[in-house]
């Protein structure tokens, strides 16, 4: 199993979440052969991005990012100190203010996990699933 750990306190940037799709991609980058595709490389990407987002605006701004590589799938766990559970709402149309990301992790990946961790906050996980190409 392949997994890269990233813990980053930041004040609710977009240089955080920036930063959060660098790591993902080096991480997916340093995997080697077989590569993983492009489109899922992308699909990683983007479920880092809205965790570690949400994280930020929910959780106090700190988090810390894991991934790993499991036969058949990519994790991606990130936790925050916020015992504070995502939950569906119903997206903006209108104002804009959010409501999408949730829904769309969990239509990416195969599963969704929240666990509360000892301290209080919680480590939201998503398992992708993991193709790879030539």
């Amino acid at each position: 199993m392949t997994t890269m750990s990233a813990e980053r306190t930041a004040l609710r940037s977009l240089s955080a979440v920036a930063g959060a799709r660098q790591a993902a991609r080096a991480f997916l980058e340093a995997l080697g052969q077989p590569t993983i595709g492009r489109e899922q490389a992308d699909t990683v990407v983007l479920v880092v991005s809205e965790l570690v987002t949400n994280a930020l605006r929910h959780g106090g701004g700190s988090y810390a990012l894991r991934l790993a590589v499991h036969p058949g799938t990519i994790e991606v766990a990130v936790e925050d100190p916020s015992p504070r559970m995502p939950r569906m709402l119903t997206p903006d149309l209108v104002d804009g203010t959010g409501g999408f990301g949730w829904h769309m992790v969990n239509d990416l990946a195969l599963a969704t996990v929240v666990t509360p961790t000892p301290g209080g906050g919680k480590t939201v996980r998503a398992l992708l699933p993991r193709w790879t190409h030539g």
